[in-house]
């Protein structure tokens, strides 16, 4: 709907100009926002505001010319449009637009909220890459399930999209790993997963032994947790092969020539600072060890060489210190930095029974996403962790993430779903069918259904706003919106009622918002269940 009344705020300028009512300008963009408080309509917009700055009428004459105009134009839309000031214009949409847009729902189906603001452009979406070093824990667990749910959407949005997992299986880590296993005076990882590995892997060899170590934790630890967070990679990407390959060798080369690396002091340095970074970077130590920086510049060409058009990646809050020196190697290769996104996930905690539950893959203290996943369930771990942005700490209640009924949100929003295939199963028992091409529509006045209407009709805003920002947290807090107004709904406004014609507008109407539910599931890779 917001793109429809910028389009009508955009025809209705271009006429007005035409009129000579309006002098000859550009507006680059026209904010819809929707309104606060219901005093000031579902929609509105300052672009008035914004106009008043490229002529010398007021704001709110602006306002009146295009409100006169945009209700000539589309009268059928909006109940009434009100000029309010200082210049804004807001939009209350008519019964009959909203009745009209159920048709559009069903008509559509899954396929509603489908965009195509991506126009198929290639995204690669790299999430999890957690180091073959232990099984996944939480920390990962947010990172995952906030990748794949992107992912979703930005398919739905029209993109192409890959997902990745950048394996780092050489180097400092893998050799410590090695150390671990044997049990020397540098081991670092502890736990029971290391004395299981010590058992079966003979060696003395540190980097031997990491690498033997390393393969078991990505095929048997977290391959097939992977498997069970539901996400399913198009690309296991190992580090290790840019090396085989030559690919590090060879982008090293290529900034030499083209003298954006220089040596100093025995170390190979990347001129870092020249495309924004605080300070150049080594590339290579005064030992002849390449950095893991090195991989990452000829990481960052290999995925443009694929024909990607963007890389999104998704770091823990501890990455966060490296953004800066990755946009100037992105720079440095003679790409925007506009087509890469670094999105970082700040720390989860887990609490039970109001006290922390202390974590370290280090110490051998710490709950993985498995048993996480076993305590709670797959849905109500993806939805607990989809529900804050990933620039904020995510306190994870376990005691909550346990409750089976409404307090948990999960079930909320579950519920009213099973709740609408329970009445539509029920039809039969009731001699009663839906009759998708019959429904008076009209009848659908009650504030309750228009409210739920409104809320059905704001799921393609949503995916588009993801799309473009990547605050996938919208999802979860739009499915308890939209669960939120269908229990008012259902309260207020009996399904089967006496009148046979109002029953089947109102069987259209919860069969229109179990679309809905489903597809946003859908989003975030939560199950529709049926029954509860």
């Amino acid at each position: 709907m917001r793109n429809t009344l910028a389009n009508l705020i955009k025809k209705a300028i271009k006429l007005l100009q035409k009129e000579r009512i309006f002098p000859k300008f550009e507006v680059s963009e026209i904010k819809i926002e929707h309104s606060k408080e219901k005093d000031h309509g579902d929609y509105s917009t300052n672009v008035a505001m914004e106009i008043a700055k490229n002529t010398k009428k007021r704001p709110m004459e602006i306002a009146e010319n295009l409100k006169s105009q945009i209700s000539n134009l589309k009268s059928n839309f909006f109940e009434k449009i009100e000029v309010a000031e200082p210049g804004f214009i807001n939009f209350f949409l008519s019964k009959e637009f909203l009745q009209t847009q159920i048709k559009e729902i069903l008509k559509k189906g899954k396929e509603f909220g489908k965009l195509n603001i991506g126009k198929n452009k290639k995204v690669n979406v790299e999430f999890i890459s957690a180091n073959p070093t232990g099984p996944l824990t939480l920390g990962n667990g947010r990172g995952g399930f906030y990748g794949d749910t992107l992912a979703n959407v930005l398919e739905k949005a029209g993109y192409k999209v890959k997902r990745e997992y950048y394996i780092n299986d050489v180097g400092t880590q893998i050799r410590k790993l090695g150390h671990s296993v044997i049990g020397d005076s540098q081991a670092l990882y502890k736990g029971k997963y290391i004395e299981e590995l010590r058992k079966r892997i003979k060696g003395k060899d540190p980097d031997e032994v990491g690498q033997k170590a390393a393969k078991i934790i990505l095929k048997e630890m977290i391959k097939p947790s992977v498997k069970r967070m539901g996400i399913k990679f198009d690309k296991w990407f190992s580090e290790k092969s840019l090396y085989e390959k030559g690919e590090v060798d060879k982008i090293l080369n290529w900034l030499k020539k083209k003298k954006l690396a220089y040596e100093k002091e025995g170390a190979l340095w990347f001129k870092a600072a020249k495309f924004g970074d605080d300070k150049d970077r080594v590339l290579v130590r005064q030992n002849g060890q390449k950095t893991y920086f090195a991989s990452d510049i000829a990481y960052l060409k290999n995925k443009f060489q694929r024909g990607f058009n963007f890389l999104i990646f998704l770091w823990g809050a501890d990455h966060a210190g490296y953004v800066k020196r990755m946009e100037a190697a992105v720079e440095a290769l003679g790409y925007k930095k506009e087509q890469v996104r670094f999105i970082i996930m700040q720390l989860v905690k887990l609490f039970e029974k109001g006290k922390e539950v202390r974590m370290s893959k280090r110490t051998g203290s710490f709950v993985t996403l498995d048993e996480l996943i076993e305590e709670v369930g797959l849905d109500v771990a993806r939805f607990f962790f989809l529900q804050r942005s990933p620039g904020s700490h995510l306190n994870f209640d376990l005691d909550l993430a346990k409750v089976r009924g409404e307090k948990n949100p999960v079930y909320y929003v579950q519920y009213a779903h099973a709740r609408i295939c329970s009445i539509l199963k029920n039809l039969k028992s009731q001699n009663l069918k839906l009759k998708t091409a019959t429904q008076n529509l009209n009848l659908l006045n009650h504030p309750s259904e228009l409210e739920l209407i409104k809320q059905l009709i704001k799921f393609p805003e949503v995916v588009e706003d993801i799309a473009r920002d990547y605050q996938v947290q919208r999802l979860p807090q739009y499915t308890l919106d939209l669960a939120r107004q269908f229990h008012d709904f259902y309260e207020k406004c009996r399904v089967i009622s006496p009148d046979k014609n109002l029953t089947q507008s109102r069987l259209a109407l919860i069969l229109a918002t179990k679309i809905v539910l489903k597809n946003t599931l859908d989003l975030m890779g939560i199950s529709a269940p049926e029954r509860m």
